[in-house]
């Protein structure tokens, strides 16, 4: 997790939900849109560059792939309360995360939003350093109350559910997470973790997806969302 890192095209059509985007695209039957069109960048840009050339992510396999140093790719659109399916893949030994509720700043993506841990439990340090490092955790408060991961090399399935305050984790089916930002356990968590002097970490309500780029090797595909506000 932090470092400094770094398409049915992506739609405008849902109301005041979509902060940017590009061409539009019709949701499907369960109201999801593609974030991801299988076969290029559009509707994604590096964090901080907007309107630049993607670099370091490719779109290949039908997969968004880091292949380099670039940074965090960043969704031209944005979102409040919503449900977010991927599946990723991580490298042997590797780390990412996806980050939400994302405030594009001077500072780095993980001053501000909050990160669904991606990670090779197995073998990455950082699995060593607490279970809140773990597949599925919001990185450094929450750690997955079931060991649902598949290994290094394999595809898991990630969904994020945001409603307001209160936000779940699942991963392969299995709900590893559920807090409520606000609350008692989550300020007694926050004062004891890394982002406790940050005064806009999960400070915004709204905002796009990231996925970070840690210097691994990590491919997300399925990228998927519908917006859940009124």
């Amino acid at each position: 997790m932090p470092t400094i890192s770094r398409s049915l095209p992506f739609c405008a059509a849902l109301l005041p939900v979509v902060l940017a985007c590009g061409p539009a695209a019709a949701a499907g039957r369960d109201g999801f849109v593609a974030l991801f069109d299988g076969r290029s960048t559009q509707g994604w840009h590096l964090y901080g560059k907007r309107g630049e050339a993607v670099t370091g992510w490719r779109a290949a396999h039908g997969a968004l792939e880091r292949v380099g140093a670039g940074g965090d790719l960043v969704s031209d659109a944005g979102y409040g309360d919503f449900e977010l399916r991927l599946e990723w893949k991580i490298a042997r030994g590797g780390n990412s995360g996806v980050f939400y509720r994302v405030e594009e700043t001077a500072e780095p993506v993980y001053y501000s939003a909050l990160e669904y841990q991606v990670l090779d439990d197995r073998r990455h340090a950082d699995a060593r350093n607490g279970a809140n490092r773990l597949s599925g955790a919001l990185y450094d408060l929450y750690p997955p109350l079931r060991n649902a991961v598949k290994p290094a090399g394999q595809w898991n399935a990630a969904r994020i559910v945001a409603r307001g305050p209160r936000i779940e984790h699942w991963l392969n089916g299995v709900r590893v997470a559920a807090f409520e930002i606000g609350s008692a356990d989550w300020s007694e968590k926050l004062a004891r973790s890394k982002f406790k002097d940050w005064p806009n970490f999960a400070a915004a309500r709204r905002g796009p997806v990231a996925l970070q780029d840690h210097g691994d090797a990590v491919a997300y595909r399925k990228i998927e969302i519908r917006a859940l506000d009124p």
